[in-house]
């Protein structure tokens, strides 16, 4: 199958005809409103923009705040923005979407989110604020990610106070921002460190001084984005007075399931970085718990749970006007958008399922042949990294360099190793969530809203999705179509020829210096 062909059935409307009936109070809610998207340019924020664009067809004006980035304008980055292939569909549906979507230059890093008085003016009329704009980067410097996750969730909340028809203001965190505790629930927890004495502390240190003090900041926090996201959480309590509020904390957010299209996604981070580097024979070993429940939740469902709460936050909140240190200021809700309640399934099955879908169709991309293991024991997995990641780095670049190429695996494998430290806090351990919050919003949705807004991780099959997810992987990520199957297959031969050549030439070496050794002290 093409690839064009495999992205037109990926984005074909349902077979099953829609049986809901009953009013649709969400996209009701939307029309004639104007919404504030922050992080319109990441994974989820596109994917946010089309769905609203597309489900909420009335909605008045979407204002999509961009900064500059990567030598793009602004205004070059909106114009590529719907460029990508998960739009096709909301430009056959609603051709005339353009229309409604409005781009505010920005910087979430900056001092008054580095609005003009126009853009701000005109962000006054805004009845909806989706906050999705964040540095997801695990090894971000501590300054980087407090100045857009923490001091940039507090100008926006700044700015909120200031709109006059405000309905709901959806933060979107992670269900990790507490990870040092083992049983989270929908609820606050003391932040590692209080916002405005952390923003004091940038203001006073240069960044030399704040790397030195970083992990002590970070305390039991494993990396700056989880400790920002603590410190964020706590942001948007403080200004819960007089404010529609509400949090969002999806657990590791993967490729969609089915909304637009099945399969896409557009970067590396976490577990499809795995999926990546193992299927094209670079990450061999990885130090993961197969028994440990992979809490990963398909983005679609977290952008319909986005849409749904900012709906039920307007229609359920009644604002306190009393006093920030009132009794009776109601904390914000809180909703853990998570799988592992109601869908639980470990790295074991993921990395299993993954295999079997993913070695069915292999790419001519591939570098070496699928060789992928899971060790929970710090160990076996250090054996593993010498013999399976180091000693065919140094071979190969030192091929490389004699016939007067650059080496560059053993730099790839550095990098692959830093990220394998890095995801290994996630891989060994498991949390109990809870997400009664999240059932209960739900069951307020109307059948109609139910169906069109899905929220129901239970009926998910991960086998079906994993299916897709690999598929999508190959079209969206390596830009490789399925037609090139046929060549892949005949490369992964040779590969796999090869492979097996030199493991069993290195064990027939191994065991001949073995009995060397034995001959030489006399005991054979």
């Amino acid at each position: 199958m093409s690839q064009a062909a495999y992205i037109q059935d990926m984005l074909a409307d349902p077979t099953v005809p829609d049986q809901a009936t009953g009013p649709r109070e969400v996209a009701n809610f939307y029309a004639n409103r104007n919404v504030l998207l922050t992080g319109g340019s990441g994974f989820l924020g596109r994917l946010l923009t089309e769905r609203i664009l597309r489900s909420c067809p009335n909605i008045n004006q979407l204002f999509l705040l961009l900064r500059a980035k990567k030598g793009k304008t602004p205004h070059e980055r909106f114009k590529e923005l719907f460029d990508d292939v998960i739009f096709d569909r909301l430009k056959r549906e609603r051709p005339n979407f353009g229309r409604k979507v409005s781009l505010i230059e920005g910087d979430m890093m900056q001092v008054g989110l580095g609005l003009s008085v126009e853009h701000r003016e005109q962000l006054r009329a805004t009845h909806v604020v989706l906050h999705g704009a964040a540095t997801v980067r695990f090894d971000e410097k501590l300054r980087t990610a407090v100045n857009i996750n923490v001091r940039g969730t507090k100008e926006l909340l700044s700015l909120a106070k200031e709109m006059t028809n405000l309905k709901a203001f959806v933060h979107v965190s992670t269900a990790y921002a507490n990870c040092p505790r083992s049983d989270i629930d929908e609820k606050f927890y003391p932040p590692p460190m209080n916002s405005e004495k952390l923003l004091g502390l940038l203001d006073i240190l240069d960044d030399a001084s704040l790397d030195h003090l970083t992990p002590v900041l970070l305390g039991e926090w494993p990396n700056t984005y989880t400790f920002t996201k603590a410190v964020a959480e706590d942001t948007v309590r403080q200004y819960r007075q007089n404010l529609p509020l509400c949090i969002l904390r999806p657990s590791i957010v993967i490729a969609t399931a089915k909304e637009p299209v099945s399969g896409w996604i557009n970067n590396v981070y976490g577990p499809t970085g795995m999926v990546v580097g193992a299927a094209v024979g670079l990450l061999r070993t990885l130090r993961c718990d197969p028994d440990m429940v992979a809490d990963l939740i398909p983005a679609d469902y977290v952008v319909n749970a986005i849409i749904v709460a900012a709906w039920d936050i307007a229609k359920t909140q009644s604002l306190n006007l009393n006093s920030l240190d009132g009794p009776d200021i109601e904390e914000p809700p809180i909703y853990n958008v998570v799988s592992s309640c109601q869908r639980p399934w470990t790295w074991g099955q993921f990395t299993e399922y993954t295999e079997r879908y993913a070695m069915a169709i292999p790419s001519p991309m591939c570098l070496w042949y699928y060789c992928f293991l899971l060790h929970k024991r710090a160990w076996m997995h250090k054996i593993c990294v010498v013999f399976l990641h180091l000693v065919p780095a140094a071979i190969v670049d030192s091929i490389l360099w004699l016939s007067g190429r650059k080496p560059m695996l053993w730099e790839a494998y550095r990098k692959i190793h830093k990220f394998s430290g890095v995801i290994s806090y996630f891989t060994l351990q498991q949390w109990r969530f809870h997400n009664n919050a999240t059932l209960k919003l739900a069951e307020r949705m109307t059948p109609a809203d139910r169906n069109e807004f899905d929220l129901d991780i239970g009926s998910l099959n991960w086998e079906d999705y994993t299916h897709h997810h690999v598929r999508g992987l190959r079209v969206y990520l390596f830009k490789d179509p399925l037609d090139t199957v046929p060549q892949g297959r005949a490369k992964y031969r040779r590969l796999k020829i090869a492979h097996y050549t030199v493991v069993w030439t290195f064990g027939l070496l191994c065991l001949w210096l073995l009995w060397a050794l034995l001959r030489t002290i006399g005991l054979v």
